[in-house]
């Protein structure tokens, strides 16, 4: 989406790091301890060390080996975006980066090299279950309107329901979540179900008095239910001065370990966003959306002027092809649920920027209005990386 920030508050300091998560030791554990206490994620991944295996739990009742290498290459910085265990483009992005990180063939398939190569981490199982916090069920979810107005009329845009909060928390969709969860019982679990049909929507009434249908809630507080074993989520929250982007960081299972970037690449052809650091080796990779034949992306060299965490947004009809001029102007509150989800990195071409979305799904498919976008885990990982000397080109 354009957008033109009023201020960008200053940049977080970062610090450099590789696999988040997976070799704790004892001095570890009690800093994650403490950073729980002060209110990070208690669902934040438990990784066996090198040599060892996971603890077994309830077991899956399948291997699923498309989303454990898809869980490994995100861990590694190569996300495929949403964590489903399909091949897709996405995968093929991720897969791309890891053999050019690591020297291999660029098939951009699973090929046996790159197999061997993921095997080190081969203890890291697919998917893992844990206990929803009861927390989560004391947090009020609600419809989003489509129209501005009525958006502007909210509080925060934030998740519809806690089922959505959950698949961006693992990365993926409520449909996989209920692929994972057959009948609301993990899969592998005595009892589950091998299918499931999809509830019965209910119609829920949104904050402009109309009626929205959604389908019925699958999960609730204090649930044990499997998700995806996404990791790269150590939060260190005395390095986060802002409670609010802590608390966006561990709702998104995102880590505050990230590596420092000097030059950013998106190509427009292939979809995707590489990072470099500063002795130009790829650290990171991103599926994402660019543009579209009314809002191109703007080739080019840029500079990042600034981060915004939870932003909110000022909608001007003026600057979307698609909206009436005759629409109002308005200033849209923060949320990840958002035009620009739950970050905006501010860019020296004016009104770009690089961002999240409400709808992680789309990514790599469907058109934006010139800016880049990403999933909003994705864009929480990439703005902990920039500085406002990092580079970036934008290239056909």
């Amino acid at each position: 989406m354009r957008r033109l920030l009023a201020a960008i508050p200053p940049l977080l300091l970062l610090s450099a790091c590789g696999l988040n998560g997976t070799d704790r030791n004892a001095e570890e554990d009690e800093a994650a301890t403490a950073t729980e206490r002060r209110g990070a994620d208690s669902m934040a991944s438990r990784d066996p060390r090198p040599g060892e295996q996971a603890e077994a739990g309830v077991p899956d009742s399948e291997a699923r080996p498309i989303m454990q290498a898809q869980v490994v290459l995100e861990r590694l910085g190569f996300s495929s975006g949403i964590i489903d265990g399909r091949e897709g483009q996405a995968m093929t992005n991720a897969l791309l980066a890891f053999q050019e990180a690591n020297g291999l063939n660029d098939s951009g398939e699973l090929d046996e090299a790159t197999r061997q190569a993921l095997s080190r981490w081969s203890n890291i199982p697919a998917t893992r279950v844990v206990t929803i916090p009861k927390e989560w069920g004391s947090v009020s979810y609600q419809p989003v309107p489509d129209e501005p107005e009525a958006q502007a009329q909210m509080q925060r845009l934030g998740y519809e329901s806690l089922d959505e909060a959950l698949a961006e928390r693992f990365h993926t969709t409520v449909e996989v979540l209920r692929e994972l969860n057959p009948g609301g019982r993990p899969a592998g679990a005595p009892g589950a179900q091998t299918a499931t049909a999809t509830p019965s929507p209910t119609a829920t009434p949104s904050p402009t008095g109309s009626a929205i249908a959604s389908p019925a809630p699958l999960f609730r507080a204090g649930q044990q239910i499997r998700v995806p074993n996404v990791g790269a989520d150590r939060i260190d929250a005395s390095s986060v001065d802002d409670e609010g982007w802590l608390r966006t960081l561990a709702s998104l299972g995102v880590g505050t370990q990230q590596p420092e970037v000097a030059r950013i690449v998106v190509d427009k052809s292939g979809g995707w966003l590489k990072a470099y650091d500063k002795t130009d080796k790829l650290v990171a990779a991103f599926t994402v959306t660019t543009g579209s034949e009314h809002d191109p992306l703007p080739l080019g060299k840029w500079g990042i002027n600034g981060v915004a965490h939870n932003p909110d947004f000022s909608f001007d009809p003026e600057l979307f092809w698609d909206v009436p001029n005759s629409e109002d102007k308005q200033r849209l509150p923060p949320g990840p649920n958002g035009p620009v989800g739950v970050v905006w990195i501010d860019l020296t071409k004016e009104h770009y920027g690089i961002h999240g979305t409400s709808e992680p799904d789309t990514i790599g498919s469907a058109q934006s209005h010139g800016c880049v976008r990403l999933t909003n885990w994705d864009a929480a990982r990439l703005a902990q990386m920039v500085s406002g000397s990092t580079e970036v080109i934008f290239q056909a």
